[in-house]
């Protein structure tokens, strides 16, 4: 198993990113133990907002939120996943697992020892976020969720959103053709790059914003668990990852605490699923949600202060 660290001087002097680096070793069946980076800023003693990114963002993502909730006094705790930002990355592809993704998360929540905790989660940052809330219910005090999904595939999805992705109960299943072009995409380009993405989405971006996402990965060799991610996606009912949604969209089933949805008005790939959680999830129920205006799918880049104000709010008056 080979494992790659960037080098420290890929990260110097990042437009608004200017937190130092901490570690935590995680843990994962099957792999050696692996360094994970977080950013840790704000009163030790306040409560707690973990921000979890998606594919194929990091940490720096969240630049904007992060100071708006050290200015109203949150301790933010940011992570990078593995195989993203200045953690571990795996070379191995398949050495990236649903399930692992998983335990590393929750492998950082547990070193930290967090309590009291807030999950503000986006992209992959829910179906991971959400699966270790549903592990370990006690630390979490209340969840933001923003432009994310849950893998469940359920049948019962059909009609509530905008990108199909449902079984259909007869052994078939319902898939929007821009998700098939998106994971067929990352599995045969040559070459990976989330600056692509990122000013395709919520460009133009300036040119060393567009280099900070790209910092993480001075060559191919880095971003092994940037094209894995993708293909982690659930297609079928069938697929491991799948049952993981469904057992973490069990316990929000039950989840009274406070829930808020906080979506963009221009992401279609996650649209509906804010609606879906408002129902399905009881503390979600009664609350006045958002819907952020002007913002795609990466709304932290282009709204990040406004979600933080949002966040900060929900802390506030939770």
């Amino acid at each position: 198993m080979a494992v790659l660290r960037t080098p420290d001087d890929r990260f110097a002097d990042l437009p608004g990113y200017r937190y130092a680096p901490n570690y935590v070793h995680v843990h994962a069946q099957g792999v050696e133990p692996l360094r994970m980076h977080y950013v840790d800023v704000g009163p030790r003693d306040g409560p707690v907002v973990l921000l979890a990114h998606g594919q194929p963002t990091w940490s720096y993502l969240y630049r904007s939120v992060i100071d708006v909730l050290v200015d109203a006094g949150l301790r933010v705790v940011a992570p990078d996943n593995i195989g993203y930002g200045r953690s571990d990355k795996l070379t191995d592809a398949t050495d990236y697992t649903f399930a692992r993704h998983v335990n590393w998360l929750a492998g950082l929540v547990t070193a930290l020892n967090l309590h009291d905790v807030t999950l503000v989660a986006q992209d992959w940052g829910g179906p991971l976020g959400l699966s270790v809330l549903a592990r370990d219910e006690a630390r979490f005090a209340g969840v933001v969720a923003t432009n994310t999904i849950l893998h469940t595939c359920d049948p019962a999805l059909e009609g509530q959103l905008e990108w199909a992705h449902h079984g259909t109960g007869d052994g078939r299943m319902t898939l929007q053709e821009t998700l098939l072009d998106y994971v067929a995409f990352y599995q045969r380009s040559p070459e990976i790059v989330p600056s692509f993405f990122l000013d395709a989405v919520a460009g133009p971006l300036p040119a060393d914003v567009l280099a900070a996402y790209d910092a993480p990965f001075p060559d191919r060799s880095f971003t092994a668990g940037l094209r894995q991610m993708i293909a982690l996606i659930p297609l079928t009912r069938n697929d491991p990852g799948a049952g993981i949604g469904r057992n973490t969209m069990a316990v929000l089933g039950r989840w009274d605490k406070p829930f808020l949805t906080a979506y963009s008005d221009g992401d279609p790939a996650t649209r509906g699923w804010d609606g879906v959680f408002q129902r399905h999830v009881p503390g979600a129920r009664g609350r006045d949600h958002v819907t952020i205006s002007g913002a795609g799918h990466f709304v932290q880049e282009q709204r990040g202060e406004e979600l933080g104000r949002i966040v900060a709010d929900f802390v506030a008056h939770s």
